[in-house]
């Protein structure tokens, strides 16, 4: 990897731990569409993976006060099946799938009915967004604003939301880098053209700046309603997919 690749990346990780300090989502989509950009699919995973764990680890850390563990052990109850699922089938997408998953989820979240009820807060959701959230994000990367449709039906606050978000996707993408870099690491490598090892250090660097970004997150988050959270979260990410659904699609021509 160059300096200036270097650079570019570590820039992108702070901003995107930035965004998603205060909206819970959309940085990781804008991360993983810049790694995806720049690295085969396998290292675009497993490095989005090590940084979104770190980001969303620790906000979680940031926020624990707030978070509702009875929701996180079904949560990964369903997370297991779905890994379980695409491990018995060694799926791993290429970077066409990519682009065109990342870009559909966060108009496939807005398109659901307001009549479904997906109140994660009910076990049998809690389980069902553990499966489809882990599911779509070992495909697509990402998966936070499918999740999100689960928390805005909640009587949960601003903070509570952002919090026990934070523990179901860093377990999620915990499971990413389990899952590429050990359940399908091979499958991964020979799907890849030309497959890149990332050196360690570089995911050692990824860790703090996702930590610095999400500090700053949460300094904005904390001066922010929850009109304005809500208001704003939805137009980010449908604009975010528009721009992914739009280079996914050039992909396959």
């Amino acid at each position: 990897m160059s300096a200036g690749l270097i650079l570019a990346l570590s820039l992108v990780v702070v901003a995107t731990a930035t965004l998603s300090g205060i909206f819970g989502m959309a940085g990781g989509i804008i991360l993983m569409g810049f790694l995806i950009t720049v690295l085969p699919v396998g290292a675009a995973m497993m490095l989005h993976g090590v940084t979104q764990a770190a980001s969303n680890g620790y906000r979680a850390v940031l926020n624990r006060h707030h978070i509702r563990w009875n929701i996180i052990g079904v949560y990964c109850a369903g997370a297991a099946l779905a890994l379980a699922l695409l491990t018995s089938i060694s799926f791993v997408p290429d970077r066409a799938v990519v682009f065109l998953a990342l870009g559909c989820v966060p108009f496939i979240a807005a398109a659901l009915p307001k009549s479904l009820a997906l109140d994660i807060t009910k076990k049998s959701m809690a389980a069902a967004a553990g499966f489809f959230i882990t599911l779509i994000n070992l495909i697509a990367g990402v998966a936070g604003p499918l999740l999100d449709v689960f928390f805005v039906r909640t009587e949960l606050t601003r903070h509570e939301v952002v919090a026990s978000k934070a523990v179901t996707q860093a377990i999620s993408h915990l499971l990413k880098i389990v899952y590429f870099g050990l359940l399908v690491r091979e499958t991964a490598r020979a799907a890849d053209a030309s497959p890149v090892d990332v050196p360690l250090w570089v995911y050692a660097l990824v860790v703090p700046l996702a930590m610095i970004g999400t500090t700053l997150g949460k300094k904005v988050l904390d001066r922010m309603s929850d009109t304005n959270f809500r208001k704003w979260s939805q137009w980010i990410v449908l604009t975010i997919g528009s721009v992914f659904l739009a280079r996914g699609i050039w992909a396959l021509l």
